[in-house]
């Protein structure tokens, strides 16, 4: 007897799922059986990347737009296609080694390879994307990481040979790569032997700018003494001097630091002049209350959620019962719209607080986890989610749709919002607290689910510290507003996602 088209393509998904238990992300053609392959491609449980390779998928990403499974996959698909293709006889760049031993494992347009073994050509991925594989010596094999199967420079290595457009397109990687170092010894060695005494004026600057003076003074000396003749130079075109805390061994944390120093110098001018804190404070909580509709209607729908302004009234008016209606237990939609309201309600709260003058800083600290449990209690009340999952932070590696940009590693999750709440207890403008407090919230990603809406909530309890109005994000806007946090976490360009918010302030306040 023929097996029937749905046993057939349920016996291709358990030869998939050996593959996935076994650990395979790049999955070969020799892998699976061609029937098996030509089902799974055909219902969009794999898709092919160049000649003869492949990834998992999920049916529902449809369209050329659809992208979130090749990010997911992208540095364990490169690290098993080239240790495929060229063995042990390959590594990354010094550039994309430095920025990996900072934390950013964001998807680059183009991945720099160095191998003996190199075609000296482009070999064009998916999604454009690339592999440019050069061919050039690669280090000693005591000069190399590996890290999650990907051939690196050490660290020292990779500052001493990452060149200065390094400094200038990844400041804040550099930066937070350059805090790591704890002696002078760890570079001096590798540029003492090889004579690098344009690099070594080029790092003793680098290192004094990120408050590394012991550092950059032992590399001048130990140069000089050898006979060198060294310059020092800044190889940061912004200028800026951005002081790390002596002890941060954290390359996550390091980039907070890095990110927000250099980029808050551009986000006041595309803010009005903050209004200050109201003096009627009843008045512009009235205010707050009047917009909840709207908010919820946009803030939702931006998520992706299908909800109406009926069913956010009704959620309101309390005409929602999950003991006595059957559909309203079960809709996700419903759930969300509930979660909400009774997370609005805290946000309520913690904006009051800031209007009576307490630490932004610190009402966000206080109040974000709050938030989060209030968004996700219906669901966990109506058995759609487990009661485990409000206990807090992620302990799993998530992925943005669509998104280049990967967020932080799990275990760096609690250090890096603490950093977030640090400096939002010392930043003293609140157009900096709004804009960077929002987008960095969302760059650690720090739960499951929910981030957009926590974020967006950050965004206005700060906005209130200005006593600028409650702002909302119009769904009609969605790419815009994506596009420009994407700037952000993979560009480093805040300019984008200021310039958007700080015109959405503007108009909020013309109609107050």
């Amino acid at each position: 007897m023929v097996a029937r088209p749905q046993e057939q393509l349920a016996s291709a998904l358990d030869a998939l799922k050996q593959l996935q238990d076994d650990g395979k992300v790049a999955i070969q053609s020799k892998d699976l059986s061609r029937p098996n392959r030509e089902r799974l491609l055909k219902a969009g449980f794999i898709k092919p990347i160049i000649k003869g390779w492949y990834v998992p998928s999920r049916p529902e990403e449809t369209g050329a737009g659809e992208i979130t499974s090749w990010y997911a996959s992208f540095w364990e698909f490169c690290s098993t296609y080239l240790n495929s293709r060229l063995g042990e006889d390959w590594s990354l760049s010094p550039e994309q080694s430095v920025l990996l031993h900072a934390g950013n494992r964001s998807v680059p347009a183009q991945l720099l390879v160095r191998s003996p073994r190199g075609s000296n050509n482009v070999r064009t991925l998916v999604h454009n994307t690339s592999i440019l594989e050069i061919r050039a010596v690669v280090p000693d094999p005591d000069q190399i990481d590996l890290r999650d199967g990907l051939r690196i420079y050490k660290l020292p290595y990779a500052l001493v040979y990452s060149g200065p457009q390094l400094y200038t397109n990844f400041p804040s990687d550099a930066r937070a790569a350059l805090a790591l170092l704890r002696d002078a010894s760890e570079v001096l060695s590798i540029m003492l032997e090889g004579g690098h005494n344009v690099i070594a004026g080029r790092l003793a600057g680098a290192l004094r700018s990120i408050g590394r003076e012991r550092i950059a003074d032992d590399v001048l000396k130990a140069m000089r003494a050898a006979g060198y003749t060294v310059v020092e130079t800044n190889p940061f075109a912004d200028g800026l001097a951005v002081v790390f805390p002596p002890r941060e061994r954290s390359p996550y944390v390091n980039r907070i630091h890095a990110s927000w120093d250099s980029l808050r110098q551009n986000i006041p001018e595309c803010f009005p002049e903050p209004p200050g804190i109201p003096n009627d404070m009843s008045s512009y909580l009235a205010k707050v209350d009047d917009i909840y509709t709207t908010d919820a209607y946009h803030s939702l729908s931006i998520e992706g959620y299908r909800v109406s302004e009926a069913l956010i009234e009704r959620v309101r008016s309390g005409d929602w019962d999950p003991g006595q209606n059957d559909a309203d237990r079960k809709q996700q939609d419903v759930m969300a719209a509930r979660g909400y309201w009774l997370a609005f309600q805290e946000v309520r709260k913690s904006v009051s607080r800031v209007l009576n003058n307490e630490n932004p800083g610190t009402v966000a600290d206080e109040g974000h986890r709050d938030r989060y449990r209030s968004l996700f209690a219906p669901s966990v009340e109506t058995g759609l989610l487990r009661p485990g999952d409000l206990a807090g932070y992620r302990n799993e590696q998530v992925y943005i749709r669509n998104s280049k940009h990967v967020p932080v590693n799990r275990d760096a999750v609690l250090d890096c919002m603490v950093a977030l709440f640090d400096h939002l207890r010392e930043e003293e403008d609140a157009a900096v607290r709004a804009v960077l407090g929002h987008w960095i919230f969302v760059y650690i990603h720090p739960y499951m689910d929910g981030n957009g809406r926590i974020g967006r909530f950050l965004m206005n309890v700060m906005l209130a510290s200005g006593g600028y109005p409650w702002t909302v994000i119009p769904v009609e806007r969605r790419i815009e507003y994506m596009q420009s946090l994407e700037s952000a976490s993979v560009d480093g360009d805040i300019r984008p996602f200021a310039s958007f918010l700080g015109s959405l302030v503007t108009q909020a306040l013309e109609r107050n």
